[in-house]
């Protein structure tokens, strides 16, 4: 009988957390799709056929470094130089690394594909998201994560096959990714009880911004946001807010 009941209970909770996640990532949808079909399309305007972006949107699922890669790709072999420009790229997932500790526990074998699959819009839904109480956690940040991963893989494997048939100036288009981000962070300030991990975020970038510049801020800023987040995640973490 308890077997019968676990059977039974496994499916509804599966279709709980999909029909309560999917609704979140809709706004995802439109962007990654278009942004992942410019990259496909990117992709087969600088000469790679359709199975590359098809293949790094799976294995990767970075936008950024992808972009960045058929730069690499089309250039001379240096491992360190990529290396340290993927580095630089997704300094920022360390960051959202330490915020997703607490949230991450307990999800079992799940963790794997939630550490890999995490990127800034799967972040920000998972870690602002109010799961309902009859909703799994695990489940449901699992499926916000495995739709964000297929809509960019969709998109970018589009592009990538339909290349050949459309032709359109691309440039101006990576605002939409920043205008994103503005409204993730907006989005993110709105739900927090308390705003000061934001302000420190913002604090450290503007103070990184005034000393190494506008070229050489990222690494400093987000290496001061990390360093302060872990020295006050203790702090910061009382009062039902968790850094």
């Amino acid at each position: 009988m308890s077997l019968q009941c676990t059977a039974h209970k496994q499916p509804n909770t599966l279709k709980k957390a999909f029909t309560c996640a999917f609704p979140q990532t809709v706004p995802i949808f439109a962007g990654f799709l278009f942004l992942g079909m410019t990259y496909g399309i990117y992709m087969h305007v600088s000469g790679f056929s359709f199975w590359y972006p098809m293949l790094m949107s799976l294995t990767i699922f970075a936008g950024s470094v992808e972009f960045v890669a058929v730069s690499l790709l089309l250039g001379a072999f240096r491992p360190i130089q990529a290396l340290a420009v993927t580095l630089m790229l997704n300094a920022r997932h360390l960051i959202y690394g330490i915020s997703m500790l607490d949230r991450y526990r307990g999800t079992g074998i799940k963790k794997i594909y939630l550490i890999f699959g995490m990127c800034d819009e799967s972040f920000s839904i998972n870690y602002t998201a109010e799961i309902p109480e009859d909703v799994d956690r695990g489940w449901f940040m699992f499926f916000v994560t495995l739709l964000d991963h297929l809509y960019w893989f969709a998109g970018a494997t589009l592009g990538g096959i339909c290349g050949s048939f459309l032709h359109f100036n691309t440039e101006g288009l990576d605002f939409v990714m920043t205008a994103m981000f503005a409204v993730i962070f907006m989005e993110q300030w709105t739900k927090e009880k308390r705003h000061w991990d934001s302000l420190i975020g913002l604090g450290a970038s503007f103070a990184c911004l005034l000393i190494f510049g506008a070229e050489r801020f990222m690494i400093p800023s987000m290496l001061a946001i990390l360093a302060l987040l872990t020295l006050l995640r203790g702090t910061l973490g009382k009062g039902g807010e968790t850094v």
